[in-house]
């Protein structure tokens, strides 16, 4: 059964599987201070065009947040998310549990509002009894959102601004960057996510690796000791190799960015079987998520058929359902999910 419900349901890149294979027997040191390790932060330090960024590389996106937010703020700084956002509502109170709260702000179509962000902060501020509260120390976004959207270098800037105004860091999640990166609706590049972030990451693991994340700090901005955090976090990999060699095969030739551009190639085919079948569209997303809406007698249908992710209630009788493409999907695939469809 073909499955569209993520973009992270096959294994890895053949490239990243046949380079695992040809350095297995290799003797090498641990914990990322392998030569890999170093060649694909390099690499990587050179795509951002920021040779002062500092690379650290992570299993993979829940640990990523968590160890990145809690080192970076203070005992009683929370962050700043959108209600929608990935450390808000589906990593288990992974943040929380490292005792700190995430400050939920209004989201429109996965996405914060500069003005709202402003005006929150301000409001906080702007309270006699802040010292009793819950420090706004860090604003965390999704690029792309978890529906799909994308930010503008413009929206990016504003955000970072406000950040900027008030001393505390923009955090980008890119565990989709490459699917953001290479949409056909964006003007930013991955210099911009550079250059505008204090510290994001280069998702892997729903990007053709196996599994990783590449955390990179762009303004020599790295917490003090931070590998001693990630060890205390549990997240720290005896066999770094394993990340090391991956991001190296991505950031060689450009594949990263041509497995991600092949995903959203995948999905403007999707969008074209899904209009073409009449179905009608929740969200307009342009990267690889797309959200339809489905009447609930057919989904259980096409749940028989195909495995798709449901999302949420729409009403009583219909319900908004994800179908994803990714940089292993084929036309083949489409082609049996619009005959299903």
């Amino acid at each position: 059964m073909y499955s569209f419900e993520c973009d992270y349901n096959t294994g890895a890149h053949p490239e990243i599987l046949k380079r695992l294979t040809e350095l297995n027997m290799e003797f090498m040191p641990g914990y990322g201070n392998d030569e890999y390790c170093a060649s694909a932060a390099e690499k990587i330090k050179a795509a951002c065009e920021c040779p002062e960024a500092q690379v650290y590389f992570l299993v993979g996106g829940t640990q990523t947040n968590q160890v990145v937010i809690s080192t970076m703020l203070h005992d009683y700084e929370g962050v700043v998310a959108a209600a929608t956002g990935h450390v808000n509502v589906h990593e288990a109170g992974a943040i929380e549990f490292s005792g700190h709260k995430v400050l939920a702000i209004p989201s429109h179509e996965g996405k914060i509002n500069v003005d709202e962000l402003k005006v929150f902060i301000a409001d906080f501020y702007n309270d006699g009894s802040y010292e009793h509260m819950v420090f706004p120390g860090m604003v965390y976004i999704s690029h792309p959102t978890e529906y799909g959207t994308l930010y503008t270098k413009s929206e990016l800037e504003s955000i970072a601004d406000v950040c900027h105004s008030y001393d505390i860091p923009l955090f980008i999640d890119g565990a989709r960057l490459g699917y953001g990166l290479q949409s056909f609706d964006t003007d930013v590049t991955l210099a911009d996510i550079a250059r505008i972030s204090d510290v994001f990451y280069i998702g892997g693991t729903k990007v053709g690796a196996l599994c990783g994340e590449a955390v990179v700090f762009t303004k020599n901005n790295m917490p003090k000791h931070f590998n001693t955090m990630v060890k205390q976090h549990g997240a720290m990999l005896a066999k770094g190799r394993l990340l090391g060699i991956q991001f190296d095969t991505l950031f060689t030739n450009d594949l990263y960015m041509k497995i991600s551009r092949h995903a959203i190639e995948m999905a403007e085919k999707l969008k074209g079987i899904l209009k073409e079948k009449g179905y009608k569209f929740f969200i307009n997303s342009p990267t690889n998520q797309q959200f339809i809406i489905i009447d609930n007698e057919k989904l259980k249908e096409l749940e028989k058929k195909v495995r798709v992710e449901v999302w949420e209630k729409y009403d009583d009788t219909h319900t908004v359902i994800r179908i994803a493409t990714s940089w292993s999907t084929t036309e083949e695939q489409l082609e049996y999910l619009g005959s299903v469809l």
